[in-house]
């Protein structure tokens, strides 16, 4: 029975440490998952600094052009209005790129976050998977081991009384 109880307690210990590594392995990319939620929100601030950055940059570009055309003396007419109108469009594109750029990213980060979050679960339903067959295979050694001692003790009382019966024939009865 020791050996039974030797295999039984391995199985035991081997079960609990299949467990063990799967919540870590889950834990780990989990927080893989947590810093990728991180990163874009930072993405998200990011690009409201460069919209903030942009737009103060162009307000200069538009106070230095407004001087230079009353500088010159012409009036906010014709083609320095469409000049305006088109440095307004243009910003407004280049507004536009930013933040679609942004998202973009932001939906990367986040798509890779919830693929960290997956194969946490999957390394997690991969040790239970373990675990069970660990279950399995213990149990069927212990079963065997205590099915073969049975068999070899009814073996060994059997040639134990044939040699006994050899021995002290007949006049004794048998064993």
């Amino acid at each position: 029975m020791g050996w039974t109880a030797a295999v039984v307690a391995l199985g035991a210990l081997q079960y609990q440490q299949q467990g063990a590594m799967g919540k870590a392995n889950q834990a780990s990319y989990n927080a893989k998952g947590e810093a990728l939620d991180n990163q874009a929100v930072q993405i998200e601030k990011q690009k409201d600094f460069d919209i903030s950055q942009f737009n103060k940059e162009f307000r200069k570009l538009v106070g230095a052009e407004t001087v230079a055309i009353y500088k010159s003396g012409v009036t906010k007419e014709g083609t320095a209005l469409r000049i305006a109108r088109q440095n307004a469009e243009e910003a407004q594109l280049q507004r536009n790129t930013i933040t679609y750029n942004s998202q973009i990213a932001v939906n990367q980060k986040k798509y890779e976050a919830d693929t960290a979050r997956y194969q946490g679960s999957m390394a997690r339903a991969a040790a239970k998977q373990a675990q069970l067959k660990t279950i399995t295979s213990t149990v069927t050694s212990a079963y065997t081991m205590n099915t073969n001692n049975s068999l070899l003790g009814q073996q060994q009382s059997q040639a134990t009384r044939l040699q006994l019966n050899s021995y002290y024939p007949g006049d004794y009865g048998t064993f």
